[in-house]
């Protein structure tokens, strides 16, 4: 059987009855849709946040983009953030009628460049969209001290990072707003899709739930604003409830995975050869994926195919060169540091139930691809 970069099936055999119990639970309760399952993982994920308030909404995509809408981001505003991402965290800045603008990430850890944000700034700018990639968070005090300077709003991408830290602060507590993914592959994933948006500012938590709920408040078929219709369902939210409580168990395993690749590879690693992850000062990485990286990285994946290994690429095409955002007119070399990972970067596999004698097959099998490359 293929060994598969991501791969769900151990965990629910080990969380079985939990997660049917789940199901039972919101199938019994008469209620399918904004019920207490709803508000009960809402409350408990604002607290592990520290934040005021926490709205689901059906994914992670739309998750920033009624983030922003929230933060009063829409036509005519510029938005900074990086094109090392995953499409969907550009696409919702376009879902808001804003203009995404790119700056490049850092060589040694793939995170935006926190220092090329200030030339990147216009009368235009509105708001500063920081990825905590791969599992660790981006520096977020420049950041901050850059927004409050021009009066701008930081929303956290953090559907890579839950429960990852940046100098003792958990991700998605640091900005204005912070929105999270729920997608199956997460740290934390339900069953399903899924997203949220936490804020400790109520006006950005009320704007948020007329804007998942078609522009109303109380009452229904009374519309305030036009908005949407982005609602997590009561199952998913029954599964992630149960599922946050063993969030730092799951973070945990991550780690554990991490450490043995870490060593099972440490020798064949080094400058011009494989590079591997290296984690930012500060930064208490929750390890979303793996991401290791390789000159020859394209041949290193056909071979690992002879194993049925399965590694993925985080990401082959940078957001700014693909042809649906070429109306922004970055050129190619526009972000060279980008632009040079996406021909390098891969990921081993990496979920908390991989086991140690899966994961030392990996490692087996990669040393001898390098060994022959």
């Amino acid at each position: 059987m293929a060994i598969r970069v991501w791969d769900y099936r151990q965990e629910y055999e080990n969380e079985r009855a939990d997660i049917l119990d789940a199901v039972e639970t919101v199938f019994n309760s008469g209620w399918l849709i904004l019920g207490k399952s709803v508000e009960g993982f809402e409350r408990e994920f604002a607290e592990y946040h520290g934040a005021g308030y926490c709205t689901t909404v059906d994914n992670g995509t739309n998750a920033i983009k009624l983030g922003l809408e929230a933060l009063g981001v829409g036509p005519g505003d510029e938005v900074i953030t990086v094109s090392n991402t995953a499409a969907p965290t550009v696409v919702a800045i376009d879902g808001a009628r804003a203009t995404p603008v790119f700056v490049d990430v850092r060589e040694e850890d793939f995170l935006m460049d926190v220092s090329q944000v200030k030339d990147a700034i216009t009368p235009r700018t509105k708001a500063l969209l920081p990825v905590h990639l791969y599992g660790q968070c981006a520096d977020m005090a420049p950041l901050r001290r850059l927004a409050d300077e021009h009066g701008l709003k930081i929303i956290e991408d953090c559907a890579q990072a839950h429960g990852a830290r940046h100098h003792g602060e958990v991700a998605g507590s640091m900005g204005d707003a912070a929105a999270f993914s729920f997608y199956p592959t997460k740290v934390l994933g339900a069953y399903g899709d899924g997203g949220a948006v936490v804020t400790s500012d109520p006006e950005v938590d009320h704007n948020m739930r007329q804007l998942r709920y078609y522009g109303m408040e109380t009452v229904y078929y009374v519309v305030r604003t036009p908005g949407h219709n982005s609602r997590l369902d009561e199952v998913q939210a029954e599964i992630l409830l149960r599922k946050l409580r063993r969030l730092d168990a799951y973070i945990e395993g991550r780690r554990a995975v991490a450490r043995r690749y870490a060593e099972g590879l440490a020798d064949v690693a080094g400058p011009g050869g494989l590079i591997l992850p290296s984690v930012a000062p500060g930064n208490e990485h929750v390890y979303y994926v793996y991401v290791v990286r390789h000159p020859e990285r394209d041949k290193i994946i056909e071979e690992m195919k002879k194993y049925d290994i399965e590694l993925n690429i985080s990401y082959p095409w940078p957001v700014h060169t693909m042809t649906g955002f070429e109306h922004l007119g970055y050129a190619k070399g526009s972000l060279p540091v980008t632009e040079r990972l996406a021909d390098e970067v891969f990921s081993l596999p990496m979920y908390p139930a991989l086991s140690e004698d899966t994961q030392e097959l990996i490692i087996t099998s990669l040393r001898d691809v390098l060994s022959r490359l």
